[in-house]
């Protein structure tokens, strides 16, 4: 297997000072910033093995080792490394030979600024797809964690997550955008932290949420004003863009984005670049975008709401984050974890768990996910004396969302009004005794301990219920 290339720096080779110049200040303006230049050729090879480079720019005509000779001996000894072949000389025989040695594309002298810089990022970005595809395959054949302390904040056991994990790890230092998705509280930012801290980016984490910004609001939140450009505007503004240079840029709630600023995003994406409000001269920005959403997005470009071009443009790396109701294997953790952490903020003993609490929680579809078993315990340990954490106000909160998840059921209305539209008629206490025990063994899936605690009896009470109800069945 060919080794991946390592880094997205570029090697300039050419016997002239200027040219080596111009093309280095021409690749860092284009935000291209690890270029390194060799003005000459013997010293090529010494280089190449002693560092990795993503790509080389290689002049052809040069004096003690030809660039035609380097290219085959790079092309033998180097071949995951691409080269450029730039030169003076357009004849057609000449560029068919440098392409059959290996050459991964001929430019002609002078070179086009737009062609030369387009020439390089492809080729950058094809080194670190490379990159990537190897890393994954690594990756997806073990099963370790090449860095588990970053995930340390995210209690789980889950396989899903563990793969997730994984494959994060390969795509951290990729500098392709990342979509995180997930529904509401899974924990959407502290994916985005990590992701951060995977990258090795010297640059800081900027959290920006987006829902509800218009897009004046936004352009001034991200990228800032010069100073005039509106009423009030007395001073210039960098924008949080600034402050992620070098780091990572996570948008929030991203699928509310309006559409002219969705059109200024895929700009910032495509071009690494940006306009204040009130400038005509863009600004660079070498900040690494990663956004988070709970919308649908292929459902909102199928409406019209959501720009097809900005979401395949996002969408190179996909990171999707499960339920919690998919990983309930990560309930029992996440009730300990929590439960001490109440416990030290509101500086009480921690409370014992209740054995039928595990369970009762199983039977629950937790649609606000972590962040409601979260806000659960905490109230629960809130309420706590002493002893066994109790269940009651978990069981009220299961049982009103089992309420309003019922079909027929408005919760807002009268008891009175909600038994007649439920049974047609005002019930017998008997109907409803049958219909609670029915629906908090359905609730329960048969468990007569979780049910007989959603009832507030004892397991011996719902168990004569069952008898009666059973015989007289």
């Amino acid at each position: 297997m060919l080794p991946a290339c390592d880094n997205l720096s570029v090697l300039l080779v050419d016997d002239e000072p200027n040219i080596l110049l111009g093309s280095r200040t021409t690749l860092r303006s284009a935000g291209i910033r690890e270029v390194e230049t060799c003005d000459d050729s013997r010293l090529v090879m010494p280089l190449l093995a002693k560092r990795n480079f993503g790509v080389i720019v290689l002049d052809l005509f040069m004096p003690h080792v030809s660039g035609l000779e380097l290219l085959m001996e790079i092309a033998r000894k180097y071949p995951h490394i691409p080269v450029l072949v730039m030169t003076a000389s357009d004849e057609l025989d000449l560029a068919v030979q440098c392409m059959k040695a290996g050459a991964h594309d001929y430019l002609v002298k002078p070179v086009d600024r737009t062609r030369f810089i387009t020439s390089v990022q492809r080729t950058l970005e094809l080194c670190s797809l490379r990159n990537e595809v190897h890393l994954l395959k690594e990756h997806l054949l073990s099963d370790q964690l090449e860095h588990p302390e970053v995930f340390a904040p995210i209690i789980t056991s889950s396989k899903k997550m563990m793969a997730i994990f994984r494959y994060m790890e390969v795509v951290a230092r990729s500098r392709q955008p990342i979509l995180i998705t997930g529904e509401t509280g899974v924990g959407k930012e502290m994916f985005a932290s990590a992701i951060h801290k995977l990258s090795v980016l010297p640059g800081k984490l900027v959290c920006v949420n987006v829902a509800g910004l218009d897009d004046n609001l936004f352009s001034d939140t991200l990228f800032g004003h010069e100073r005039g450009a509106f009423t009030g505007a007395e001073r210039p503004r960098a924008g949080l863009i600034s402050q992620a240079a070098g780091g990572t840029l996570f948008l929030d709630e991203f699928g509310d984005l309006k559409e002219a600023s969705q059109v200024k995003l895929l700009r910032l994406l495509q071009e690494g670049e940006y306009y204040p409000i009130g400038s005509d001269v863009p600004r660079k920005s070498d900040a690494r975008v990663v956004v988070a959403t709970n919308k649908n997005l292929q459902q909102m470009m199928a409406k019209e709401r959501f720009r097809s071009d900005l979401y395949y443009r996002l969408c190179a790396h996909h990171v999707h984050i499960p339920p919690l109701r998919e990983r309930k294997e990560d309930i029992p953790f996440l009730l300990e974890y929590f439960m001490s952490q109440a416990a030290r903020e509101f500086q009480k003993k921690p409370p014992v768990s209740n054995p039928e609490l595990l369970r009762l929680l199983s039977t629950y579809a937790f649609p606000g996910n972590v962040r409601e078993l979260q806000a659960m315990i905490f109230d629960a340990v809130a309420r706590h004396q002493s002893g066994i954490l109790s269940m009651d106000s978990i069981k009220n909160i299961i049982c009103r969302e089992h309420v309003k998840q019922t079909p027929g059921v408005d919760p807002d209305l009268p008891d009175g009004e909600r038994l007649r539209n439920f049974f047609g008629r005002f019930p017998t206490l008997k109907e409803v005794d049958v219909l609670l025990v029915s629906a908090a063994m359905n609730l329960a899936k048969g468990n007569q301990g979780i049910a007989s605690n959603l009832l507030g009896i004892s397991r011996q009470a719902l168990n004569q219920r069952l008898k009666r109800q059973a015989g007289h069945g």
